[in-house]
């Protein structure tokens, strides 16, 4: 076996049998998955996936970091290289496997290849044509297309993730096609929000476009932003995200927006002007949420693309996306000073700086009602991540001052192992506490529901 049935648990025999009994309860509760970015095109169109290269390796920026770490380039993997030979490139991946050890992305590939595949020895380079036969034969069959793995999957809801400029062709197709799989799209509007954006004259002007309204005037591109949200909103979203690069926020005049507005269209801002501009759009945007009841989404503290030279040559979401510090208690206020107090206001707050979670985060979401704090992401998606998170954020901000967990992978075959992965960590955790008489049986047993599955269901209003 890849995987030992107890994996994550304590050690301890009384208190592992809490968390196994824990985890029990809750194993086979359908997921929620209420933020990623997995491609609504291979639910819309439901053609098989091409290979096992193409399906485990290309989509994920986990893998291309370690080996890219390791000295192997990403042309090697396939990566803007479509001479590569995909049973070669996995054969170079499965050779390389041993460097995953004591990461995520072993406990998530294993999970994949034990429980959607059927694999139970180790991938490595004696076995990796093996596995990659047993993968390239079933994705050819009928039970591996993308809509029968959704269904297998027991997903409740899967949530994509779009520009405003995207027509939404493909969640148009899946909501014609009769499927009853739920798959919905969240706005992301970085690109017609953030004046660094390299092509953001550009964008309004197809802002404007696909509105009628005057992208080139302050009031004109709030209604255009209000006509796509509300677009999206018709199409089943329920959420919006904003991927800024801090959490800062700013409440302005309108004649300071508009000369603001007019400096982006010029692209005379200077760096500090264009991080104002986005502070105020946060708020424009939380505003925009009260209006419509959109759940609004911050995602700050990563300097993205990193390794100029590999962004310049393989482009974006390469593995070179780094944390870095951020401040969330005066970089928010200007936003809940205005609508922190607003019941029709939901904000989930994510961040990549553990440092803030015991004394920013949590004292913030412990008070404010429109705030809550999103779980452990990307960096911090791993056991050792959950638990800290949990230990630092919850004796100040409590259980249900957050949303569960979400996956926000690329990466479609992990959704099952990931949301595995954060129920045992969870059931951990709450063993422990049990096992410390710090909550009852009764009680981890409806918190373990809870954050498996009804915190993110109700807190993404679905």
């Amino acid at each position: 076996m890849l995987l030992h049935p107890d994996r994550l648990f304590p050690a301890e025999p009384g208190t592992r049998a809490i968390a196994r009994a824990l985890y029990t309860s809750v194993a086979q509760l359908p997921i929620i998955s209420p933020h990623g970015h997995t491609d609504p095109a291979w639910f819309a169109i439901n053609q098989p996936f091409t290979n096992p290269t193409e399906l485990l390796i290309k989509p994920d920026h986990y893998v291309f970091r370690m080996l890219y770490s390791q000295g192997i380039g990403l042309q090697q993997l396939g990566i803007r290289n479509p001479d590569a030979d995909p049973e070669q490139v996995w054969q170079l991946f499965a050779r390389h496997f041993y460097l995953f050890r004591g990461t995520p992305s072993s406990l998530w590939l294993n999970y994949v290849f034990e429980k959607v595949f059927d694999i139970d020895q180790p991938l490595n380079a004696q076995t990796a044509a093996h596995y990659y036969k047993v993968i390239n034969d079933k994705l050819a069959q009928p039970a591996f297309l993308p809509r029968a793995l959704f269904e297998r999957f027991n997903i409740e809801v899967l949530t994509t993730t779009e520009s405003p400029l995207d027509d939404l062709r493909h969640h148009q197709a899946i909501n014609d096609s009769g499927w009853h799989g739920r798959v919905l799209t969240a706005y992301r509007p970085d690109d017609v929000l953030d004046p660094d954006q390299p092509d953001f004259t550009n964008n309004l002007a197809r802002l404007a476009e696909l509105t009628g309204e005057d992208t080139s005037s302050w009031h004109g591109y709030l209604n255009a932003l209000r006509n796509r949200r509300a677009y999206f909103k018709s199409m089943g979203a329920t959420s919006t995200d904003h991927g800024h690069a801090t959490a800062n926020t700013a409440d302005l005049s309108r004649a300071e927006c508009e000369t603001l507005f007019a400096g982006a269209l010029a692209g005379t801002l200077n760096t500090s002007e264009a991080d104002l501009f986005r502070a105020q759009m946060l708020t424009e945007m939380a505003g925009m949420s009260v209006e419509d009841g959109l759940v609004m989404q911050l995602h700050p503290g990563c300097h993205r693309n990193h390794n100029g030279p590999l962004f310049e040559r393989f482009g974006r979401d390469k593995g070179a996306d780094i944390p870095v510090r951020t401040e969330y208690v005066k970089a928010l206020h200007p936003l809940l000073n205005k609508y922190g107090n607003d019941p029709r206001l939901s904000l989930i707050v994510f961040t990549l700086d553990e440092t803030n979670y015991s004394r920013e985060l949590a004292p913030l979401a412990g008070h404010y009602p429109a705030l809550k704090l999103g779980p452990a992401w990307w960096f911090h998606d791993s056991p050792e991540g959950m638990r800290r998170y949990r230990e630092q954020v919850t004796e100040t901000a409590g259980f249900y001052n957050t949303v569960g967990f979400n996956d926000d992978t690329r990466a479609f075959l992990s959704i099952p192992a990931r949301h595995d992965l954060a129920r045992r960590m969870d059931c951990a955790v709450l063993a422990q506490w049990v096992a410390d008489h710090r909550l009852t049986e009764q009680d981890a047993f409806e918190l373990a529901h809870d954050l498996s599955y009804t915190l993110a269901k109700n807190a993404y209003k679905l």
